[in-house]
């Protein structure tokens, strides 16, 4: 979505049609943030990580709600002591955006970049940031520039691929994600990003090639897992889609997600068949 994800980030074709692939872009969104830890890409949220983040002591995945909160609240303690440390800013954004906090994290990654203008790590986070808070362009322009040429950075490659898939350029994303995964044969995360730009546009079965073999990679974390959760689920497996989120989840965040889709599904079903009356066809028998 890695969105994280974003949370999430993040592209999709064929199989859907476009208002389907819209909701599906906000079930993804909003089952991401009920997993708590897990950000889009989305899609591209999660879609964007680059740079340290040392200072976060503690890694992420797999941190429950709570757990999240107060690293957060521990990390931010230590940025406020220390605003000019471009590791404490990226990890405290980063940290901001999974809680949901975006406007936060932007506003600390526009601090960040005052003292640090022309650093790589920064640059690329800034764009992250200006992404989950849903400003695309200067989002693109940041990872760009934070991109070079003569040495291209595979993560920012996917980072740009993830965004150009949330301005609706699938094609130019893929470009960037194939470039990606010749620098890096086999990144979890790179499959991951292709996976859920075949889900934005409603490919829910070439989704799922993308992101199975996203989770058997090395490095697949629980954002990858995550989506590939969503992209089952979405195909009605939910007993399946369940299996897969609760190797992540606890059984009633799990189950919840779950219901959540089944819900979303069904209210999708009813407006196609209010639709369907309103254009004076025929309607199902619902008995």
């Amino acid at each position: 979505m890695n969105c994280n994800t974003a949370a999430k980030q993040t592209t999709y074709r064929s199989a859907a049609r476009p208002s389907r692939a819209t909701s599906m872009v906000k079930t993804a969104a909003s089952l991401l943030v009920a997993a708590s830890v897990v950000a889009l890409s989305g899609c591209a949220n999660s879609k964007l990580t680059t740079g340290s983040i040392s200072h976060a002591s503690r890694n992420t995945d797999g941190m429950s709600g709570p757990q999240l909160a107060s690293t957060k609240n521990d990390v931010g303690a230590k940025y406020a002591r220390n605003p000019k440390d471009k590791d404490l800013g990226i990890a405290y954004a980063s940290l901001l955006r999974m809680n949901g906090s975006n406007d936060q994290a932007l506003a600390v990654m526009r601090q960040t970049i005052i003292y640090h203008p022309n650093d790589r790590d920064v640059l690329a986070a800034y764009g992250k940031a200006l992404a989950g808070a849903g400003e695309l362009e200067a989002a693109l322009d940041a990872v760009r520039r934070a991109q070079r040429p003569e040495y291209p950075d595979w993560k920012l490659l996917s980072a740009e691929g993830a965004i150009l898939d949330q301005m609706g350029k699938a094609d130019e994303a893929r470009i960037l994600y194939r470039k990606a995964l010749d620098i890096q044969p086999g990144e979890a995360s790179i499959q991951s990003n292709i996976g859920m730009s075949y889900l934005l546009q409603g490919d829910l079965r070439t989704a799922e090639t993308y992101l199975s073999a996203a989770v058997k990679s090395p490095g697949a974390d629980s954002t990858v897992r995550q989506n590939l959760a969503l992209v089952v689920g979405l195909q009605g497996r939910f007993d399946e889609a369940q299996q897969i989120a609760m190797r992540e989840l606890s059984p009633e965040q799990a189950q919840a997600n779950l219901q959540y889709l089944r819900n979303m599904l069904a209210q999708q079903d009813s407006l196609g068949k209010l639709k369907q009356a309103d254009a004076g066809g025929p309607v199902p028998n619902q008995g």
